[in-house]
């Protein structure tokens, strides 16, 4: 029987989905199935953006796998504009199937942060994304008086 590949939690990825959470770049109802991104999604992706990009959409790096191959990076959250509430739950639950704890528990400390922001979000005054998720430089927290449309689809 073959090993198992082994992953370890991508910082930068947590990090990235933390941002938009907290931009409120994030969709909290969705059919994972019908929103994540296809083979073609992310090769377009990556011609426009490159791997360091791609790499923060992906919670999981493959121990021992080549830098800039998609082999590397697992465990996609988004549709390469905002988290999924339903990709954080698919993540979680494949880690957990699989026994990838580290990338598990990253999932679900997101779900919880995501719940916690879902608490503040005022339910009539949401609207739906409409538009690409703004440059990182361009992300501002609530805090900072920044505030992005939550989109429920």
């Amino acid at each position: 029987m073959p090993a198992m590949a082994s992953y370890s939690v991508n910082p930068s990825a947590v990090e990235r989905a933390r941002r938009l959470i907290d931009a409120r770049q994030y969709v909290l109802r969705s059919t994972w199935g019908d929103v994540q991104p296809r083979a073609d999604d992310e090769n377009a992706f990556l011609a426009s953006h490159g791997w360091e990009d791609y790499a923060e959409w992906h919670l999981g790096l493959a121990d021992g796998a080549t830098e800039e191959t998609k082999g590397r990076y697992a465990f996609v959250y988004g549709d390469f504009r905002r988290v999924h509430r339903m990709g954080l739950v698919a993540c979680q639950y494949r880690a957990a199937e699989w026994r990838h704890k580290e990338v598990e528990l990253a999932a679900h400390d997101l779900l919880q942060h995501l719940r916690r922001d879902e608490r503040l979000t005022p339910r009539g005054d949401v609207e739906p994304d409409q538009g690409p998720a703004p440059p990182d430089d361009q992300i501002q927290s609530r805090t900072s008086g920044g505030s992005s449309p939550v989109s429920r689809v």
